[in-house]
């Protein structure tokens, strides 16, 4: 198994980036890192406070600057994104600057949603169903760009998620 590759978890929100992460990372006896958590401990504020307060320009700003940041001063191996990271081009370059291997957790919208709306986060571009079914749609045609894909099936658990990934990027 070769535990030297890095692995960027992109998707939308509510796949299970985070819990993915998580599993992968004890699973391969690593280092992990959620982008979001990270933007949240360096600005001491929520993302949702953040895109309220200062726009989603301003966020997705914060946002690069933070990915560049945490990239160039740590050695992390599982890194999950926030929904909207890798679809900006200047995120997806960094992270094959800093030899990433991107993996998207693809879901319908109705499995994102559900997690969304069991969810304590508060997601400001996901309050209203109808304008988070748009984003979705629009993300698809970049979520695609990255170099892995797994399809995450409604009887599968984050865990089950890790398991396949491990097995297919890990052993190759």
């Amino acid at each position: 198994m070769n535990k030297d590759i890095r692995i960027a978890l992109t998707g939308f929100m509510g796949v299970g980036k985070s819990s993915v992460a998580r599993h992968l990372a004890h699973r391969l006896k690593t280092k992990r890192l959620d982008l979001d958590h990270y933007i949240e401990e360096r600005a001491g504020h929520s993302i949702a406070e953040i895109i309220d307060r200062d726009g989603i320009d301003k966020y997705r700003q914060i946002e690069t600057t933070s990915l560049k940041e945490l990239l160039a001063n740590s050695d992390v191996r599982i890194l999950s994104l926030g929904g909207g990271t890798w679809t900006v081009a200047e995120n997806r370059e960094v992270l094959k600057e800093h030899s990433f291997t991107s993996v998207w957790l693809e879901a319908t919208f109705e499995h994102s949603w559900l997690n969304i709306t069991f969810s304590r986060k508060d997601r400001p571009l996901a309050r209203d169903k109808v304008k988070a079914r748009q984003l979705f749609d629009e993300r698809q045609k970049i979520y695609c760009l990255a170099d892995w894909h797994f399809v995450v099936r409604p009887d599968h658990t984050s865990y089950d998620v890790a398991r396949e990934i491990a097995e297919e990027v890990f052993s190759n």
